[in-house]
C-alpha cells in the first residue's frame, strides 16, 4: 500500500476507536504500540496523531507525546449547542435532497445499532450510533457542512456510551429516536425529525454531565 493509504487507514482506525469511547481520556498513543498494531510504519502513526491533534481529539503533554483529550461541563455544553446547530441544518437540507438510497442507508445502520447493541457489541452499537448522524450530515449533499462537522470532533458525545451497565435503556431510546428522525425524513417532517433529534442532545448532555467526575474524565 502507499504511504498516504497506510496513513489514512491508520487515522481512521485511531480515530473510530477514541470516538467510540475505547480509550479512556488522558490515555497515552504510543506511535511504536500503533505502528506494530496496524502493521504500518511510525511516520503514518505519527502522521495520524498529528491530524487527530489539529482536530482537538488529542492534546500533546509536557514532554510531548499524544493523549486523548478529556472534555469538561463546559466542553460538553459547547459541543450539544454546536451539535445542534450542524445536525438541525443539515436536516433542514436533507428534508429536501434525501434519496431513497440514502433512506434504506439510515434504515440499515438503524438495524445494525439494534443487532449490536441487543448481542451487547456496545461498541459496535456506539460506532453504529456515530455512523447514523455523519450518514445524516451527508443526506444534506454539503461537503462543506460535512467537513465543518467532522473536524468538529462532535461525536464525542458518545462518551456515554462507555458506561454500558448504566444506560443500557439509553440503547433502547436511541433506536426510538433514529427510527422516528428516520420517519421523519421519508415523510418530509421537520418538525418530527427535529423533536427527536433535539431530544437525542439533551438525553446525551444529561447523560454526561451526570456522570462522577471521575467517569466522565475516564
Amino acid at each position: 500500500m502507499k504511504t498516504d493509504s497506510l496513513t489514512s487507514k491508520a487515522y481512521h482506525e485511531i480515530r473510530k476507536k477514541i470516538l467510540s469511547n475505547q480509550f479512556p481520556a488522558h490515555t497515552r498513543l504510543k506511535e511504536d504500540f500503533w505502528a506494530k498494531k496496524l502493521m504500518v510504519s511510525r511516520i503514518a502513526i505519527r502522521e495520524s496523531l498529528t491530524r487527530l491533534l489539529g482536530e482537538g481529539l488529542l492534546t500533546t503533554g509536557e514532554k510531548g507525546g499524544f493523549f486523548v483529550l478529556g472534555l469538561n461541563a463546559g466542553d460538553v455544553h459547547q459541543i450539544r449547542e454546536l451539535r445542534e446547530i450542524l445536525e438541525i441544518g443539515a436536516l433542514k437540507l436533507a428534508i429536501r435532497k434525501v434519496t431513497r438510497q440514502q433512506i434504506d442507508q439510515l434504515e440499515k445502520i438503524c438495524d445494525e445499532f439494534r443487532t449490536m447493541a441487543d448481542r451487547g457489541y456496545f461498541n459496535g452499537a456506539c460506532e453504529a450510533d456515530i455512523k447514523f448522524h455523519e450518514t445524516l450530515i451527508k443526506c444534506a449533499d454539503n461537503e462543506k457542512l460535512f467537513a465543518v462537522y467532522v473536524s468538529s470532533h462532535i461525536p464525542i458525545f458518545h462518551q456515554k456510551l462507555g458506561n454500558i451497565q448504566i444506560y443500557l435503556d439509553d440503547y433502547n431510546q436511541s433506536d426510538r429516536e433514529h427510527r422516528q428522525i428516520v420517519k421523519g425524513l421519508k415523510e418530509k417532517n421537520l418538525s418530527l425529525a427535529q423533536k427527536y433529534l433535539i431530544r437525542q442532545f439533551s438525553r446525551g448532555e444529561t447523560a454526561i454531565l451526570d456522570l462522577e467526575p471521575g467517569e466522565k474524565m475516564s
